[in-house]
């Protein structure tokens, strides 16, 4: 069985477009570049990467290496860049910034290593978030964060506040709701880094099943135990990408 009961499947199905075709993403020779006093100093260096529905990517590399980066651009959290870039064939490049928000409310969901749960508002209120983005009633938003509630196994913390969670329940309620409205592209940063291992197990077995499922996913990791759930690796240094291992999802 699924996460999502069949009856949330087809109350967000209604909102969703036609299938994809061609890749989800696709980058060309983008680079960040800042300017500093000594001269140019550069965060990416011609990203040029193709992303097929349904893969599972892990991008590693050292501190500073880009990682991150790379993420803010794919969510369409950063704008400050040059090249390509096209997701589900949208020319992310050549959209202004309401419209860019537009296509990251519809079909992207994030993992913070931090959480970023808004402290004021309960368990069901942080999930409910992500469908007020979308052409979805009220009523049935309450029918579909009940069913998630129940798939997560949260129904008894759905009146808790952050802060009355442990971090692992905490970062479980991250990630439902970064899929609560099954974006087309989850992605994740360091979504494990201040959880004890066996709460990390959890969150990377959810991630796998998410993706078994169909949800593309890119998370940002340094470990490699982790990136090992994906099925693909991409590799970051000094900006560029220096390689690439695995099966490429077609």
């Amino acid at each position: 069985m699924g996460l999502f009961s069949s009856s949330t499947q087809s109350r967000l199905a209604a909102t969703e477009p036609a299938p994809i075709t061609g890749p989800l993403i696709a980058m060309r020779n983008l680079e960040k570049v800042f300017e500093t006093p000594a001269g140019r100093m550069y965060v990416l260096r011609r990203i040029t990467v193709d992303v097929q529905p349904g893969e599972f990517i892990s991008v590693m590399g050292p501190s500073g290496a880009g990682k991150s980066t790379l993420l803010s651009i794919l969510g369409m959290l950063d704008s400050a860049w040059t090249g390509e870039f096209y997701f589900v064939g949208h020319p992310v490049h050549a959209m202004p910034h309401k419209q860019r928000v537009a296509l990251n409310k519809e079909h992207i969901g994030f993992v913070f290593q931090q959480y970023h749960l808004i402290d004021d508002l309960t368990v069901a209120e942080n999930l409910d978030i992500p469908l007020s983005y979308r052409n979805v009633k009220k009523s049935e938003r309450e029918a579909i964060v009940g069913d998630t509630l129940d798939r997560f196994g949260m129904v008894g913390k759905k009146d808790l506040y952050p802060r009355q969670l442990s971090g692992g329940q905490q970062q479980l309620v991250g990630v439902a709701r970064a899929v609560i409205a099954k974006p087309k592209l989850l992605l994740a940063d360091e979504p494990t880094g201040n959880l004890h291992s066996s709460q990390g197990r959890e969150i990377m077995e959810l991630f796998k099943r998410l993706n078994s499922e169909g949800t593309t996913i890119i998370q940002v990791t340094h470990s490699e135990e982790n990136a090992r759930y994906g099925n693909r690796i991409v590799e970051l240094k000094d900006g560029w990408i220096t390689g690439s291992e695995g099966a490429v999802v077609r």
